[in-house]
Parts: C-alpha cells; sequence; structure tokens
C-alpha cells in the first residue's frame, strides 16, 4: 500500500509540469503588462520575447535527447505555425495593452471550445450534447464577465484577443493534422526562427524600437521570455508523462493566476458580477473538456 508521502510525490511529479507552465504563462501575462507600463510597446515586446526564445529553446534542444529531425512537409508547417505564432503574440500582446490582464486572457481562453466546435465541424471530433452544453453555458459566462462593465471595455482590444483566439484555433488545428508525429522541441524550434524573424524583420524595416523607459523594465522583458519559453518546455514534459488531455485541464488555470496575479501586482480586480461570471466560464472549460 502506497503511503500519503509517495503518492503526494507521484502525482506532483505528474502534474507538476502542467502546473509549472500554467504558473509559467500567467506570470508572462502579468509580465508583458508591467514592460508595457514601463515604457516599452508591443512589438519591442514580441520581438525581444522572440529573440530570447530562440536562445532557450536552442538550449532546451541541447539538454534533451537528440531529436529526430523533421520531415520537409513538417519543417514548412513549423514555420507556418510560427507565422501565426506571431499573430497570437501580436495580438494577444496588444489586447493586454488595451484591456485589464484578466479580461484578455480569459477571452482568449475561449480557444478549446472554439477548436472544439471547428473540430467537430471538420469531422475532426466529436462535440456530442454534454460538449455543447458546456460551451454554451461558458459562453454565457464570458457574456456575463464583457457584458458587466462594456463602457469600461475597449473595442478594439475585444477584437485583438479574437484574432489571437482565432490564431491559436488554427494553430491547434493543423499541428493535430500535421504534426502529432514531429518532435515538439523541434517544431517549437523552427516556429520559434519564422517568428523571431517575422518581429526583427518588420522591427529593422521600419526602425522601429522602443526600450523602457526604467531600468526595471528590462528585468520584465527578460523574465517574460524566460517564462514563455519555459512554459513551453514544461507543457512538452507534461504531455509526456499525463498526456494531451491532462495537460490541457492543468492549463485552463493560468486564466484563474493570471486574475489573482494581476489583483495583486497590477491592482486589476474583477467586479462581483464579472466574477461570477469568470468562474463560470473556467468551471465550464473544466466540463467541456472532461466530456472526453
Amino acid at each position: 500500500m502506497n503511503s500519503p508521502s509517495s503518492t503526494i510525490g507521484r502525482k506532483l511529479y505528474e502534474y507538476g509540469p502542467g502546473l509549472t507552465a500554467a504558473v509559467a504563462f500567467a506570470g508572462a501575462d502579468v509580465l508583458t503588462k508591467l514592460g508595457l507600463m514601463a515604457g516599452s510597446d508591443v512589438i519591442t515586446l514580441a520581438t525581444t520575447r522572440s529573440i530570447l526564445g530562440i536562445g532557450l529553446t536552442a538550449l532546451w534542444i541541447a539538454l534533451g535527447p537528440t531529436p529526430v529531425p523533421l520531415t520537409r512537409d513538417e519543417r514548412r508547417t513549423a514555420y507556418g505555425m510560427g507565422v501565426l505564432y506571431a499573430g497570437i503574440i501580436f495580438f494577444i500582446f496588444k489586447a493586454i495593452e488595451l484591456l485589464t490582464v484578466p479580461m484578455a486572457i480569459l477571452v482568449y481562453f475561449s480557444y478549446p471550445l472554439v477548436t472544439g466546435m471547428v473540430g467537430a465541424a471538420l469531422g475532426l471530433d466529436k462535440l456530442g450534447w454534454r460538449g455543447g452544453l458546456a460551451a454554451v453555458t461558458a459562453f454565457a459566462g464570458l457574456a456575463l464577465m464583457i457584458g458587466a462593465s462594456p463602457s469600461d471595455l475597449s473595442i478594439a482590444g475585444l477584437l485583438c484577443t479574437m484574432v489571437a483566439m482565432a490564431c491559436r484555433v488554427a494553430v491547434l488545428i493543423v499541428s493535430r493534422q500535421r504534426l502529432m508525429k514531429a518532435d515538439a522541441r523541434l517544431s517549437t524550434w523552427y516556429s520559434a526562427i519564422a517568428t523571431a524573424a517575422l518581429f526583427c524583420g518588420g522591427s529593422l524595416v521600419t526602425l522601429h524600437f522602443v526600450p523602457p523607459v526604467v531600468t526595471i523594465g528590462w528585468l520584465w522583458i527578460v523574465l517574460l521570455g524566460v517564462t514563455t519559453t519555459t512554459g513551453v518546455a514544461v507543457i512538452f514534459i507534461s504531455t509526456t508523462r499525463i498526456g494531451p488531455f491532462r495537460t490541457a485541464l492543468t492549463m485552463n488555470l493560468e486564466p484563474l493566476l493570471a486574475t489573482l496575479l494581476s489583483a495583486a501586482f497590477l491592482g486589476e480586480v474583477f467586479s462581483p458580477v464579472q466574477a461570477l461570471g469568470a468562474a463560470i466560464m473556467i468551471a465550464s472549460l473544466f466540463a467541456f473538456q472532461l466530456r472526453r
């Protein structure tokens, strides 16, 4: 019979990477806002984060077992994913600039619902009445959260979040069809190259670079690169230990953690009605994915 300590240790081994990923990405959400508040801008944050991401991904590959090379089609797909990732990064950073962090991340986190519905429409997944009910409930919670204070919202910010979400859905659908057998580290590497090339090229052509006006802003930018790359790496570890399904469930903690961290470090808080809508949405996200 297993002792309580060994059971806890096993659970930490299994779920630790997924929980670490949720914390890392929630921290990255808050660090993005802090970097913007330090005087930098979206393009500069995205460019610097992408360059740091390449270096950290190279380190991740070097420290792990030798990966199986990607096929030509897989490399091309990974480069295409990098273009989509650039869209995710730019538009979610822009949304965080225009909205509160909790609002931007919670709207963005409707992507599992949309992915499930698109997958069902394409014949890649089965939605079922339970999944449909969970999706409707989640969107009702989202509508309650947004509708509670419509005068305080930026329409442009909401549109940016929806574009980022659409890019995320495209990444998930295409990756499932084209990159399921590819080594996630190399897929991340090639997509990171494409993402960085787009942002660096855009910055060079437009001669656009806005450094932070306060020194601590550089710390936020460096930590942003570290947290996002760490999040990607530990998601890979989590997927190998507990599978993609349970990993996705743990990632639903990101919007909750982002909300708590935003309240603690940014003073961004929800009204009671918005908090209720957020709670309904997060609970429905778990229910939607548990339908499997």
